[in-house]
Order: C-alpha cells, then structure tokens, then sequence
C-alpha cells in the first residue's frame, strides 16, 4: 500500500477540495502582489484561521472551493488530514509573516517569503504535491 496515512488521525479530507482551494488562494495572492491590497492579504489570513481554529465549514473559501467541486463533477479522493492541515499552518505562518515583510517594507523578506508561498501553492495546483504534508511524512517517520 503506498498512500500514506497518519496512524493518530484517522480523519479525512477531500483532497480535491483542497487542490480547488489551493487554487483560490493562488488567485487572491497573485491579485494582492499586482494591486498590493492589503486587505486581500487579511482576507487570506482570516480564511486561514477560520479554517485552523472555528471551522472549515465557516471558510469563505472552503465553501467557494466545494461548490466549485460540485459545479464541476469532480469526484471526492479523500486522504489524512494531518499532514493537509500541517500545510495550512505552515500558510498562515507564511501570511502572516508577509504581511509582517510588507509592514516593515524589507522587500528582500518579503519577496523570498511570497515566492516560496507561491511555489508551494504552483505545486499543490498543478501537480497535487503537498510540500507540506511531505514535510509531514518526513517528521513522522523520524519521530
């Protein structure tokens, strides 16, 4: 068996809905780093933390990510939410830390920040890799 699993969490998460997400959340990126609007940064950190600490049903994002699944007929593929969830934390760290760069105008940060945030949303988009998660399964397999 080759899927990886998280022998703690036996929740599960529809890994679709995530990759639509994902895909949200690179649109409203890129849309703050051309307009540098920072209340769409504060969108995405408030969506983060909606998602992290109340309810993933109560994201504005999830919830535009679901019914896109069901626009579209997009079959569900569920997998451990562990290591998605761990990739979320690691988003909001890395929002909040560019907003953090942009406040403090040190463009070297904040620049090396967003690009890595948006590699790592590139990834999950097209390709269905989760740096995240394998950085999940890298610190599960040594602990």
């Amino acid at each position: 068996m080759s899927q990886k699993s998280c022998p703690i969490s036996f929740i599960k998460v529809d890994a679709n809905i995530v990759r639509i997400n994902a895909s949200y959340i690179l649109l409203f990126f890129s849309l703050y780093l051309n307009t540098s609007n920072r209340f769409i940064l504060l969108f995405l950190i408030a969506d983060f933390i909606i998602r992290l600490f109340i309810n993933k049903d109560y994201s504005p994002l999830y919830f535009l990510s679901a019914r896109t699944k069901e626009l579209l007929h997009v079959k569900s593929k569920f997998e451990d939410a562990a290591a998605k969830r761990l990739a979320t934390y690691f988003g909001l760290i890395f929002l909040v830390l560019i907003l953090l760069f942009d406040l403090l105008h040190t463009e070297l940060f904040f620049y090396s920040t967003s690009g890595i945030l948006l590699v790592c949303l590139f990834l999950e988009v097209a390709f269905n890799y989760c740096l995240g998660c394998k950085m999940y399964y890298l610190y599960k397999r040594f602990v």
